[in-house]
């Protein structure tokens, strides 16, 4: 089973052998954590998110309450589902980062790039997000 969604604000790529609501609680830290949702901003519906990657509500259910329980999302009377306006630490921040290094460090060979360059790299990037 693989499900690719265009609507929704964070990207999930379903795969078989893992719980749906694992997989969509990993994708949603993923992008908060990587800035693409942003701390305050609103957060789609559970039925927004159900009908786009074309799961069960109570899937979707189920990964919304671990995320409000562990403090990446919050939920305001009146206004709905926001991005929590103050990230907590977790111990899955290693598990994502070290997805995301290797997928840079396979490219970074591809590309033929060696560790000093790469090295370089990530220290003007992170440089340049700290400026910002």
């Amino acid at each position: 089973m693989t499900g690719f969604q265009e609507f929704l604000p964070f990207r999930v790529e379903l795969k078989p052998g893992e719980p749906i609501s694992n997989q969509l609680v990993y994708a949603i830290e993923k992008a908060i954590l990587s800035g693409l949702l942003k701390p305050g901003s609103r957060f789609p519906s559970i039925r927004a998110i159900s009908q786009d990657l074309r799961i069960h509500p109570n899937t979707t259910q189920k990964a919304i309450t671990a995320l409000i329980n562990e403090g990446f999302l919050e939920v305001q009377p009146g206004i709905g589902t926001l991005v929590a306006s103050k990230l907590p630490a977790t111990s899955r921040n290693a598990e994502i980062l070290e997805g995301e290094s290797e997928r840079l460090i396979l490219q970074a060979k591809r590309m033929r790039v060696g560790l000093d360059d790469l090295k370089k790299i990530l220290e003007r990037q992170w440089n340049k997000l700290s400026s910002d």
